[in-house]
């Protein structure tokens, strides 16, 4: 990664202490199980505790070190151009709650962070989508005029506090940004005792049973009534929901900014090659985060260039050197709503939340909101616009391409011509797929310059990963599992890490 600016590491996490929850130690039985710490699956552990449950929070690595650890952190219903769509596609109604739903997850962190002094950096914020071509222009004001229409508080203005002009933005006035990792530690340092637990460094790898349920981990077996999977893609995906979306990665630079010339709100360009802008609190200062240069993931070669294009973008528009770099994922969804609920028909008391389409903080608080609300047989509005088992658009436009995408990594990667030839010319940070005596190989080297050969097939379902050269990993572009250069698992949904491969290196 020569060449880059900035240290490699999430702002979020670099500015807070690391947690230290003790792994699972045997066998255990709870009311919940919750796999996942991440927003969706520490908010709900809670929300259920305070309900009365015994509950036990599973999470693979860290709590908040996932894909919520490495968010933008902006709490907003102004979802860049959504409204107009779901309008035409869903109708006022579903729009509407749709809108509803997401200002009050917005509100229940607004409460919850009052109420217990939570010191999390939130502000209300307004959120603009700006338009900088007459063909966004066009697009900025149907959806104010979509969004007023169904109550939301939106509005179209022409100024912002952005260096460069625009056409036009929709404004929606009283959003909300915040320090993530802040506000969640606060919440699950609340979740042991009284029966309750938070386990780190514990993998979930099956599921067996229905009432109760048991969760088989690497450490031993949680039973529980009900089963949370707030893991992205579920790990035990009978839903098919790899098959309903798809992940995509996206990347973020932070640079120190002067107070007085930063962009007041938070901000996300209403082009096809947008950037996300914001700012948050920094060492008594403001730090300014850009994002942008998404792609779907394992389909772009030279991810470094994702990391470039956003350093150049910060210095050309605002004059300032980046400080931090990092990168996240999320799975979107096709019909662009989450699926909160059941996992399949035949299963009554396993749960999962996905496909939150790059806007986690208000739909994964939203997912717990829902997920609490149905196992403690509560009513919920909003359950049945997101309801997992809906019906699912598998046979439109973007779903059949998208899943031919996946089909020709499946079959078409299978005979594509990898090389076969000598290791010696792979430089340190280098990774590439070969042939070595008919065998093929995920090789790379690390930084250090050791070589590292692992099995090239996703454990998940057998797609051929591909080489990220800025994050350095192995990435898989059917269904979103990464992993390190040395096959361990950084990304679900695969459960186990890439199988290591003995080569011998030839001059």
């Amino acid at each position: 990664m020569s060449g880059l600016s900035g240290k490699p590491v999430s702002y979020w996490i670099d500015s807070t202490p690391e947690t230290d929850y003790p792994g699972l130690m045997g066998d255990i039985e709870v009311d919940v199980a919750v796999v996942g710490g991440g927003i969706v699956g520490i908010t709900a552990a809670l929300l259920l505790k305070r309900a009365g449950k015994k509950v036990a929070l599973i999470e693979a690595d860290q709590i908040v070190q996932g894909t919520t650890g490495y968010t933008t952190a902006k709490l907003t219903s102004l979802h860049r151009l959504v409204y107009a769509d779901l309008v035409q596609q869903l109708g006022e109604d579903k729009a509407r709650l749709y809108g509803e739903s997401n200002q009050a997850a917005i509100a229940f962190v607004a409460d919850l962070v009052a109420q217990e002094q939570i010191d999390c950096d939130f502000s209300r914020q307004s959120a603009y989508t700006f338009a900088t071509t007459e063909k966004d222009l066009k697009q900025v004001r149907s959806e104010v005029e979509a969004a007023q229409k169904l109550g939301l508080p939106a509005d179209f203005v022409t100024e912002t506090s952005l260096p460069f002009p625009v056409l036009g933005a929709v404004r929606f006035a009283d959003q909300a940004q915040f320090h993530v990792r802040k506000y969640l530690l606060h919440l699950a340092a609340q979740i042991p005792g009284d029966g309750s637990h938070v386990f780190e460094q514990t993998r979930a790898v099956s599921l067996e049973g229905e009432n109760p349920c048991s969760v088989v981990t690497d450490r031993g077996t949680v039973r529980a009534q009900d089963v949370i999977l707030a893991t992205h893609l579920p790990f035990r995906d009978e839903g098919l929901y790899f098959a309903k979306s798809f992940p995509r990665r996206s990347y973020l630079v932070g640079a120190p900014i002067d107070p007085a010339i930063a962009p007041q709100g938070m901000f996300i360009g209403a082009g096809e090659d947008y950037h996300s802008i914001r700012t948050t609190p920094h060492e008594g200062g403001t730090l300014l985060i850009v994002g942008g240069e998404g792609h779907k993931t394992g389909e772009k070669e030279d991810t470094e260039t994702c990391y470039r294009r956003l350093e150049d973008y910060m210095r050309q528009q605002f004059g300032v050197e980046p400080t931090y770099r990092w990168s996240t994922q999320d799975i979107v969804s096709f019909d662009k709503l989450p699926y909160i609920g059941r996992l399949t028909p035949l299963h009554q008391h396993v749960y999962v939340a996905t496909g939150f389409s790059l806007w986690g903080m208000s739909k994964g608080t939203l997912s717990a909101m829902i997920l609490s609300d149905l196992i403690l047989g509560r009513p919920n509005p909003w359950a049945s616009l997101y309801d997992s088992l809906r019906a699912t658009p598998f046979v439109s436009k973007k779903s059949i391409q998208e899943n031919i995408d996946v089909a020709a990594h499946w079959i078409g990667d299978r005979f594509k011509g990898l090389t076969d030839h000598s290791l010696q010319d792979l430089q340190p940070g280098e990774g590439r797929l070969v042939t070595i005596d008919g065998d093929r190989i995920a090789a790379s080297r690390d930084e250090q310059g050791n070589l590292h050969t692992v099995s090239p097939i996703c454990p998940h379902l057998a797609c051929l990963v591909s080489w990220n050269n800025a994050e350095q990993s192995w990435d898989c572009p059917c269904h979103g599992s990464r992993f390190s250069c040395d096959g361990k698992i950084l990304e679900g949904p695969a459960v186990e890490g890439l199988a290591p491969k003995s080569v011998e290196v030839k001059a």
